[in-house]
């Protein structure tokens, strides 16, 4: 083994040759090993003195690097796309991996401190939760490395386990006749089983990936595997919708001319559930709102009075709720799994050389089972709950993102101009045109958080893909002014109520509340003052919790901590909100920060159990109580189903794949080592990954898994995604190199 080393890496004449040496023989090409070191610009060549000849090898100096890649400024050229240099430095991707693994190690770390709600602090930090925190951080940043040292087509296992294998991969596919006559029966056996379990991989692979290669049979598939969910569990559900049903009964009540309460002190109407402040209602009154957006609201409202209206019950209307969501799950997945595992633009529009076009059977069959067994998947069919909805919306419109990246052609430019093949714009078939405008619109009908996401993708589109300009602004900027517009228009003109500003400051209060119970004497006078007209600060200490800043926020029903002064706040008493809280945090630094890390990092780790998981909704008191006929079909085994998931999950590291933090921590660790590769189109698309979880770190609860959902559901496309440009990474690679 001869070993050459680098002090630096010059740039490539073309894209994606690095490192930029090129090792040859005198008569034969080199086999050669590349560790390429990111943070330093330098590698190490090993390169393997073959039996087959013994001549020296000679390295090939390419020309001398700018001075900038030797004061470790180098521009980076792999894109994740060839032909479009990136116009960020490689050193600065590695800062960025190590702090996504310090953020996921502190909140592994803190995990046993805060499973302690009574006493739980930072101030109680220990050896043990250093050791958590540096055992965890080292793994973390492993697989990271082992991520980026597979798509560059490196060594990820030991030296000396890797040569063993090749040379008994070697020795098996080499025929030896001779042996096998003088071998013994044992040998023979195994051998013979060996040949047996792989014709049956082989066989098993071809007709998985035969049976799951249009969309067709892909819902056909999803379409069986959930009908025992509909069928037998009918729906799940919890106070959300009950809200929402309760809401438009009292809108239609006031349509058809029944006279309600309003506003006032003894009155108790849905929107003091939440609750509104009471200056936000207009004087006229209104009893939509758009807490759980108002489009959910009417049409779960009108199909459940409709239902009502028919059988006497809300209950109806409710399972075909349900009913209508599974199909829609089932359309969403099945789009998505064909873009992903089928690529049916393959030969007609791609751009991308990655082999195989088709997903092989063992991905197929990995993704659909995590679809027809994983919990957070099937109990969200026919949860209606707003989340799941989102989520297989966000399903499908990542699977258009997906075809749009495969089929992206880079924009020329004066020095660089397209040759005549590119220079026209790849768009979307009408199918997946039309697909992108209503999943789309039903993002946005379904989270109010959806805008931001979509607005902020319509920004680096027309950035990254301006070729492709109509396509963002037809499907994503005229659905979001239409819609978003709309709703923003309806609640300025007093049709309806908008959601309480207060909802958007879970974080805030929860520093507050925290403080104000664990060190009420740490509240200035001042920051009392400021307070007093929108907390009763001795309320929000006894309503808090650090797992859900509902409590603090007075959500419930009549019998509630009134903490927040909705019936008397005014838009003047907030202007000294962010003053006071502001004040409270930098005179309390460790309480605030004890209040912010419990309330989110359970989405971060993966031995956190979930404060409230989908199985609840299966079995809640709404569902198996409150109901009129519902809890009655199937009581018991809607219990064991649920109590069986309970139990599954919480099952040390077998219960990891049930839970959305799993999901959550990979795909972080995965983009991660996408932006080491410097894969910018691919990490364009992923950004609304990362924007949910800071939707996450905002939301009013700590691990609540329906907040976890999108990206669980994505996370085996994200995997395949991964693999198959690293596929296409070391094939372009070898091609430079050979």
């Amino acid at each position: 083994m001869l070993t050459f080393t680098t002090s630096e890496i010059p740039h490539s004449p073309t894209p994606r040759m690095h490192p930029a040496v090129i090792l040859a023989c005198e008569q034969w090409r080199c086999p050669a090993d590349i560790e390429y070191q990111p943070l330093t610009c330098a590698a190490t060549i090993y390169c393997h003195d073959v039996t087959s000849h013994r001549e020296a090898c000679r390295r090939i100096q390419p020309p001398v690097p700018p001075a900038s890649c030797a004061r470790g400024r180098c521009r980076a050229l792999d894109t994740g796309r060839a032909g479009r240099p990136a116009r960020f430095c490689r050193p600065a991707a590695g800062p960025l991996a190590v702090l996504a693994g310090l953020w996921l190690a502190l909140c592994t770390a803190v995990g046993p401190l805060y499973w302690d709600e009574e006493n739980g602090t930072l101030a109680h930090w220990n050896w043990a939760n250093t050791a958590i925190f540096v055992v965890s951080f080292l793994i973390y940043l492993g697989i990271i490395t082992l991520m980026v040292r597979f798509a560059a087509g490196q060594r990820i296992l030991p030296r000396a386990i890797g040569e063993r294998l090749r040379q008994h991969q070697r020795n098996s596919g080499t025929s030896r006749p001779a042996a096998d006559q003088q071998a013994s029966q044992p040998a023979k056996t195994r051998r013979t089983v060996r040949a047996i379990v792989t014709s049956t991989v082989t066989v098993l692979d071809r007709w998985i990936t035969r049976g799951t290669n249009r969309f067709w049979k892909l819902m056909l598939v999803f379409f069986v595997g959930w009908l025992w969910v509909p069928t037998t569990l009918l729906a799940a559900f919890g106070a959300d919708l009950r809200s929402q049903i309760r809401e438009f009964s009292w809108a239609w009540n006031q349509w058809t001319g029944l006279k309600q309460p309003y506003i006032g002190f003894f009155s108790f109407v849905p929107m003091d559930i939440y609750p509104t402040a009471h200056y936000m209602w207009p004087s006229d009154p209104t009893y939509l709102t758009d807490q759980h957006n108002v489009v959910l609201t009417v049409f779960y409202g009108a199909m459940v009075t409709f239902a009502r209206h028919l059988t006497g019950s809300n209950d109806a209307g409710i399972v075909t709720l349900a009913a209508l969501q599974t199909l829609f799950a089932v359309f969403c997945c099945a789009a998505a799994a064909n873009r992903f595992l089928n690529r049916p633009w393959i030969g007609k529009t791609a751009t991308d050389s990655a082999a195989p076009p088709q997903a092989g059977g063992l991905a197929r069959f990995l993704i659909l089972l995590f679809f027809m067994v994983c919990p957070l998947a099937v109990f969200s069919t026919i949860s209606i709950t707003k989340s799941p909805l989102f989520a297989f919306s966000f399903v499908w419109w990542f699977s258009v993102w997906y075809e749009l990246v495969q089929t992206w052609h880079p924009a020329g430019t004066r020095k660089h101009p397209q040759t005549p093949a590119i220079a026209t714009p790849v768009h979307l078939p009408r199918h997946s045109f039309i697909a992108f405008i209503l999943a789309t619109s039903v993002m946005l009908i379904s989270a109010k958080y959806a805008w931001y996401i979509i607005a902020l993708q319509i920004v680096l589109a027309l950035i990254a893909d301006r070729k492709r300009w109509a396509t963002y602004v037809v499907a994503l900027l005229i659905p979001t002014v239409l819609i978003h517009g709309g709703i923003s228009f309806a609640i300025s003109s007093g049709a309806i109520i908008g959601g309480d500003p207060i909802e958007s400051r879970g974080v805030q209060l929860q520093m507050i509340a925290r403080v104000a119970q664990r060190n009420p004497d740490g509240i200035s006078d001042e920051a009392k003052k400021n307070l007093a007209p929108v907390f009763n600060l001795d309320q929000m200490a006894d309503a808090y919790s650090q797992q859900d800043a509902d409590p603090v926020k007075s959500s419930g029903i009549q019998a509630k901590k009134v903490s927040y002064k909705w019936r008397t706040v005014t838009p003047e008493d907030m202007t000294n909100f962010n003053k006071a809280w502001f004040e409270i945090v930098k005179d309390n630094p460790i309480i605030a920060l004890d209040a912010l890390l419990a309330k989110c990092f359970g989405y971060f780790n993966v031995n956190d159990q979930p404060y409230v998981s989908m199985d609840y909704y299966v079995a809640s008191d709404y569902v198996q109580k409150n109901s009129t006929w519902i809890k009655d079909y199937n009581h018991d085994w809607r219990e064991h189903i649920a109590g069986f998931t309970r139990v599954w999950g919480g099952i040390p590291v077998l219960g990891w794949p049930t839970h959305g933090n799993f999901y959550v921590v990979m795909t972080l660790l995965i983009g991660a080592a996408e932006v080491i590769r410097r894969r910018w189109l691919t990490l364009m698309t992923h950004i609304p990954l990362l924007l949910l979880m800071g939707v996450m770190i905002t939301a009013p609860a700590n691990n609540f898994e329906r907040h976890m959902l999108p990206v669980a559901f994505v996370f085996g496309f994200v995997v395949l995604t991964y693999w198959r440009e690293s596929l296409a990474e070391r094939q372009r690679q070898s091609a430079t190199l050979h």
